[in-house]
């Protein structure tokens, strides 16, 4: 058995929490205590009712979760999230969130594991926000089809939703991004022209996104945002478990988007 402690020092170094820049709703690293020891650990893409109870009745004494308990800004602690809320403190459960600290890790983030899984090698940055760069970028001699195939399979995998802008059969991808989660937005197609990639990699984006792409001669592959987040999540869970000597589960609780 390990201390919570011990292990919120070893996590907010291994992911730099302190120095990373993140959305205010983040507030990552240890979001909730707990009094005893931890032997098991889950994780989870989100805070929710079903990671909460699958951490429970997994026996593990501390969740570690990509969108935290305050994603959605303050709000009243009554009926539901009263609900998980004292089921977690009941149980001793403690809860880690880890959100652009995660996506930006260089082996054990949301990008860099995705990039691996579609068989690309990441040359440098991409999605600025603030001072860092969330995503990845890198060239290639690929054909387009063979990146869309594999995130495809990513999303059905778990359960989410795929789509890809047009493009033709013979198409060949040479300057690549990815930005998991919501990456596709205005700015990240703007960045993308910049730089001259061709193709973008992301978990979801809005409807004009699309439309917008294709104006700018750019194919984005739509693997869905809960899909290309379960890399890093779980990669960092048993990491953690492998070097302090404990046993981890992932809940899967699929979005469907």
């Amino acid at each position: 058995m390990t201390a919570l402690a011990t292990l919120v020092e070893d996590l907010d170094r291994t992911l730099n929490i302190a120095s990373i820049p993140d959305y205010p709703g983040a507030v990552n690293g240890l979001q909730l205590a707990n009094v005893g020891d931890i032997e098991r650990i889950a994780t989870a893409v989100d805070f929710s009712t079903d990671s909460a109870y699958g951490a429970i009745n997994s026996g593990a004494r501390l969740l570690i979760v990509h969108h935290g308990m305050f994603w959605g800004g303050a709000q009243p602690i009554v009926g539901f999230r009263h609900q998980r809320l004292w089921a977690l403190i009941t149980h001793d459960v403690a809860v880690y969130s880890a959100h652009l600290p995660l996506d930006v890790h260089p082996e054990l983030g949301n990008n860099a594991l995705l990039a691996r899984r579609l068989g690309l090698t990441p040359s440098g940055g991409f999605a600025r926000f603030q001072t860092i760069d969330v995503g990845l970028s890198g060239t290639s001699d690929v054909p387009t089809t063979k990146i869309v195939d594999a995130a495809a399979a990513i999303a059905a995998e778990f359960r989410g939703t795929f789509s890809v802008t047009a493009f033709e059969a013979d198409r060949v991808t040479r300057r690549w991004g990815i930005c998991t989660g919501a990456g596709a937005s205005s700015a990240t197609l703007a960045e993308a022209a910049r730089l001259g990639l061709d193709t973008l990699i992301v978990g979801e984006g809005p409807h004009h996104t699309a439309v917008e792409a294709r104006e700018r001669g750019i194919v984005v592959i739509y693997a869905g945002h809960y899909a290309t987040e379960t890399l890093g999540v779980r990669a960092l869970g048993d990491a953690l478990a492998v070097k302090f000597g404990l046993s981890a589960t992932f809940v899967d609780a699929p979005s469907g988007l």
